[in-house]
C-alpha cells in the first residue's frame, strides 16, 4: 500500500470513524482503524462490536485529486496514536506506505513517522444487511429527535433496554420514546413515503445515537436508515454507521401518560426555565434537587426551594392560561431543566391529574412532543 492523501480529508474521516473506538475492548485489533486502499479511494473502518463506522474518501472529487494511489493495499493502525498524529502533521499532504510486516511509514513535510500496523485480515467483517426496509429522514430532524429524547434514557446498565431509545414506525408516523422510570420523553415526526415500511420495538442505545448525531452534517442532508433483524444502518453521504439493536422488550409506557387533567397551566418557557434554574441552585446544595410549585389565589404560580444551610428562594411567575383546580407539587428540578433545554416552543403547557400523579409537559405549538416527570412526595 502506497498513497499520498490530503490531510484535511483524512482527518475528517478519522474523526468520523474514531467514534466507534472503545478504550474498554479486550480485542487488540478493535483498538485500531482499518485502512483499505483501492484505485477508487480510501475506506476507513472502526468497530467496537456494538457500533461500526465506515468512511470513504474518493480518489477524486469535483475533478480535484484527493488521493494519489501508487499501490492498493490495507492495514490496521493503532487508533489512539493515529488520530493524534495525523492532526499534528505539518503539511497539507500526507504520504503513507505499508511495507513488510505491516510496518507503516508516514511522512508530511520534514516529519517522518514509523508505526507498527496490524494484519487487516484479523479485523471483523462489517454486518451484512439486506436493504429491504429503507427510510429517508432529513438530518436536522433526526438530530432534533435524538436531542429531544436522549436525555431521558437510563444510565443504569442493570436494565440495558432502558439505556436505549425506542423506535416505532407506523402509517408514516416515526416515534422516539425514552424513559429511565422517573421521567419520559417522546418525539414523533411525519415521514412521507414510508407507507410500505413499519417496525416496532426497535431499541438503539442512547449513547450510540448521540455519537451518530455528531456525524450528521449541519446542512440539511437526507439520512437513509436501513432496519434489519438485529442491526440498523445509517447512510450519511460517504459514511456508513452500523448499530446493534438492543435485546429485550421495551416496557409499555402508554399506561403512565394520562389523557384527562385536573389542572392545566400555560407558562412562558424561557421565564419558567430561568425561575427553576434559580431554585435549582439551592436544591442542588441540599443534594435533593427538589423544587416546589404551587398555584396562588391570584392565578399565578409560586416556584420555591430551600437549603438547610443556605436559606430559601421563592418567586412568583405569571400564568398565561389556567384551567382546573389549585395545585401544590414537588419535582426534581434537574429533570425539569433537562426538558426545558430542548423545548423549542415559546410557551409550555404543564398538566396534572393530582399531587402524586405524573407531571405532563407539552410544548404549546408542537403536538408531536410530550414529556413526563414523576413528582416527589414531600413532608410539607
Amino acid at each position: 500500500m502506497k498513497i499520498s492523501i490530503l490531510k484535511n480529508e483524512l482527518n475528517e474521516s478519522i474523526g468520523h470513524v474514531s467514534k466507534a473506538i472503545s478504550s474498554r475492548t479486550t480485542i487488540p485489533i478493535l483498538t485500531g482503524i482499518k485502512l483499505e486502499v483501492s484505485h477508487q479511494g480510501v475506506t476507513l473502518t472502526a468497530s467496537d462490536t456494538d457500533i461500526s463506522i465506515q468512511s470513504f474518501i474518493p480518489a477524486e472529487n469535483d475533478s480535484h485529486t484527493i488521493v494519489k494511489v501508487e499501490q492498493p493495499g490495507s492495514v490496521v493502525l493503532p487508533a489512539k496514536f493515529f488520530v493524534e498524529i495525523i492532526k499534528k502533521l505539518p503539511s497539507k499532504e500526507i504520504h503513507m506506505e505499508v511495507k513488510e510486516g505491516f510496518q507503516t511509514y508516514i511522512s508530511s513535510g520534514s516529519t517522518e513517522i514509523q508505526i507498527v500496523g496490524l494484519d487487516p485480515e484479523e479485523f471483523p467483517v462489517l454486518p451484512s444487511i439486506e436493504e429491504n426496509e429503507t427510510i429517508s429522514i432529513p438530518g436536522d430532524l433526526l438530530k432534533n429527535m435524538i436531542k429531544q429524547t436522549a436525555f431521558s434514557i437510563s444510565t443504569q446498565e442493570t436494565t440495558p433496554i432502558l439505556t436505549g431509545i425506542l423506535w416505532n414506525l407506523s402509517e408514516n408516523e416515526f416515534k422516539f420514546t425514552a424513559t429511565d422510570r422517573h421521567r419520559l420523553a417522546t418525539r414523533a415526526a411525519h415521514l412521507e413515503g414510508t407507507e410500505s415500511v413499519q417496525f416496532a420495538n426497535i431499541v438503539i442505545a442512547g449513547k450510540t445515537l448521540n455519537e451518530l448525531s455528531k456525524i450528521i452534517p449541519d446542512q440539511n442532508m437526507l439520512v437513509d436508515i436501513v432496519v434489519a433483524d438485529n442491526q440498523v444502518l445509517f447512510k450519511i453521504d460517504k459514511v456508513l454507521f452500523y448499530s446493534r439493536i438492543l435485546d429485550g422488550i421495551y416496557p409499555d409506557t402508554s399506561r403512565i401518560i394520562p389523557t384527562n387533567y385536573k389542572t392545566e397551566l400555560t407558562l412562558d418557557t424561557k421565564k419558567l426555565s430561568e425561575s427553576i434554574d434559580r431554585a435549582y441552585l439551592l436544591s442542588r446544595e441540599e443534594k435533593t434537587n427538589i423544587v416546589r410549585m404551587q398555584t396562588l389565589e391570584n392565578g399565578d404560580v409560586e416556584i420555591s426551594s430551600s437549603s438547610s444551610e443556605l436559606g430559601k428562594v421563592r418567586e412568583e411567575l405569571e400564568v398565561l392560561d389556567f384551567k382546573g383546580e389549585p395545585l401544590k407539587i414537588s419535582f426534581n428540578s434537574k429533570y425539569m431543566l433537562d426538558v426545558l433545554k430542548v423545548v423549542e416552543s415559546e410557551q409550555l403547557v404543564i398538566a396534572f391529574t393530582g399531587m402524586m400523579s405524573p407531571i405532563i409537559l407539552k410544548p404549546l405549538d408542537d403536538s408531536r412532543s410530550l414529556y413526563v416527570i414523576l413528582p416527589y412526595r414531600t413532608t410539607n
